[in-house]
């Protein structure tokens, strides 16, 4: 006796339409941040650490974006009035969810952060405890409305991120080594240096709500800046991590396309175009640890 083909008029539709709405507005929250901090990190921990398994790698992953879900969802939820400006897509501009229901989101991310974290180990609920913290500097007590608070804020943030994702991913009770050590205060120098990179083309959205970022309140010395420091980072990653000429050529001239791109090209377009090359820059930066460990850049 045959068994008769399944209906597909019995899949409940409406809860997956309804989950899928979920998925898509979790994802446009943290979309901006994929490239500028899912990434990097990424790269960052497989560079600096061997992988543990797929299934640490998998950890990581989850690991790593539900943060930067709660991170993001708590910025977004008190910068309406500059992403109708500069991120008119994102779910509160486009009218996806309230600002009550960000603020509810808020608060689910940090409690289900804290609890997966907490299944892992205390160190791992400490990591997750110290960017709640640093959320809440930076977005409820005013430290994103000034360049130096901003600034110190995003080592923090991608310091976090960098440590809890290279624990994830080499497997929790992994003890990190001096690879690693040395890797993380590089990446918090360079982030501290460079991030007014991403702040060039939201000018006119940070001014509408008084936020002083650096090429505010320093238009041409931040300029200048951006000119030279990818260059110079280049230079020294390449040179302590110990690259082979071609790479290390290869590192310098994208370091330098990157600062001449931002300091020539001044408009808004020019601007996100500049900062989209800048991430790749980020993430060949994060990625030269690697070198150490397997001598992959050695040409």
């Amino acid at each position: 006796m045959e068994m008769a083909a399944p209906s597909w008029s019995k899949i409940p539709v409406r809860p997956v339409l309804i989950l899928g709405r979920h998925v898509y507005t979790a994802i446009l929250f943290t979309w901006t941040d994929i490239k500028t901090i899912f990434l990097p990190v990424m790269i960052f921990a497989f560079a600096t650490v061997p992988i543990n398994s797929l299934w640490s790698f998998i950890q990581c992953c989850f690991w790593t974006w539900i943060h930067l879900l709660l991170c993001n969802v708590s910025n977004q939820s008190r910068s309406r009035q500059e992403d109708a400006l500069n991120h008119p897509w994102r779910p509160l501009p486009n009218g996806r969810v309230t600002e009550q229901q960000a603020v509810l989101l808020r608060y689910a991310c940090i409690i289900g952060c804290m609890l997966l974290s907490a299944t892992y180990s205390l160190t791992m609920l400490g990591i997750t405890a110290s960017l709640v913290v640093i959320t809440i500097l930076y977005d409820d007590l005013g430290l994103a409305g000034h360049c130096l608070g901003k600034s110190l804020c995003n080592i923090g943030g991608y310091t976090a991120f960098e440590l809890g994702a290279t624990k994830m991913i080499a497997g929790n009770g992994h003890e990190l080594g001096d690879v690693t050590s040395q890797a993380l205060a590089i990446s918090s120098l360079v982030i501290f240096t460079t991030i007014h990179a991403q702040d060039f083309a939201d000018v006119d959205g940070d001014l509408a709500i008084g936020r002083t970022t650096l090429p505010i309140y320093a238009p041409q010395l931040s300029r200048v800046a951006i000119l030279v420091l990818p260059c110079t980072w280049s230079m020294f990653v390449g040179w302590f991590w110990g690259v082979g000429p071609g790479t290390y050529a290869a590192l310098v001239s994208i370091g330098s396309y990157v600062g001449l791109q931002f300091y020539l090209f001044r408009n808004v377009d020019a601007d996100k175009k500049s900062y989209r090359q800048f991430n790749v820059w980020l993430l060949l930066i994060h990625l030269m640890p690697l070198h150490y460990r397997t001598s992959v850049f050695r040409f």
